[in-house]
């Protein structure tokens, strides 16, 4: 389960007040889809993200070029889009999934580090194929579940200000709206130099479900070599 630190201070009756820090388990609510093979885990890392670069091995990683134990195919690239696609999202052009992106933004050598935890994700994301989303838990607000945006909703997704329509996609929702998806995640709830815990999710479609799982194994083993510590997230369905 996800675990989040919640703090707040009591007052005793001999007027002393304390600090107590309680941790708070978390559950992803998934709604039911036909299509979804979801992996999910939690990020503890050992000292604020602004803090932590990311090593040169993992920089290497994001060559196309880089060997890497799991690949991307044509099958899988289409699969992913009809995952998406299954709620009347169209994930064309500037919606396509974000693992399009990255073998473009690759194979022109303009992918470009960003911090120990995204650049983790965008080399997993990379190499096999599937698109995955980072959530800052300390921004995130709780219950979270993931669901298809069935309203006309919409949210910033840089620090430009542009906004991408979410209608019929598939994404993870805290308690103030949808945060991420498979295509581009919230603003919001996007990391920062202050993290310290995060939420990974991998987008994979039922069909891959075994790749998308060797995707997690491997995401989490990256992050182990750089000190932090990883644990699986709790689906429940619905």
């Amino acid at each position: 389960m996800v675990s989040v630190t919640s703090t707040f201070t009591v007052t005793a009756s001999n007027n002393r007040t304390a600090t107590v820090t309680v941790m708070e388990s978390v559950i992803i609510r998934v709604e039911s889809h036909p299509l979804l093979a979801l992996y999910a885990f939690e990020t503890t890392l050992p000292a604020p993200l602004g803090g932590l670069g990311s090593p040169p091995w993992l920089l290497a990683l994001l060559s196309p070029e880089a060997e890497a134990p799991l690949g991307r195919s044509e099958q899988l690239r289409k699969d992913v889009r009809d995952l998406f696609r299954h709620g009347g999202y169209k994930p064309t052009g500037r919606g396509k999934p974000a693992s399009e992106y990255l073998v473009k933004a690759a194979s022109a050598s303009s992918l470009s580090p960003i911090n120990l935890v995204v650049d983790a994700c965008n080399a997993v994301s990379l190499h096999s194929g599937l698109p995955i989303s980072v959530v800052d838990l300390g921004v995130a607000e709780l219950p979270l579940h993931v669901g298809i945006v069935a309203g006309d909703e919409s949210y910033v997704f840089n620090a430009a200000g542009q906004q991408i329509r979410l209608h019929g996609l598939l994404c993870l929702h805290d308690a103030c709206g949808p945060c991420a998806n498979g295509v581009k995640d919230s603003q919001r709830t996007k990391t920062s130099d202050r993290t310290t815990r995060t939420l990974s999710l991998i987008w994979g479609p039922k069909a891959h479900a075994g790749h998308t799982g060797q995707a997690g194994r491997w995401y989490r083993e990256l992050l182990g070599r750089a000190d932090a510590q990883t644990a699986e997230v709790v689906l429940s369905s619905t």
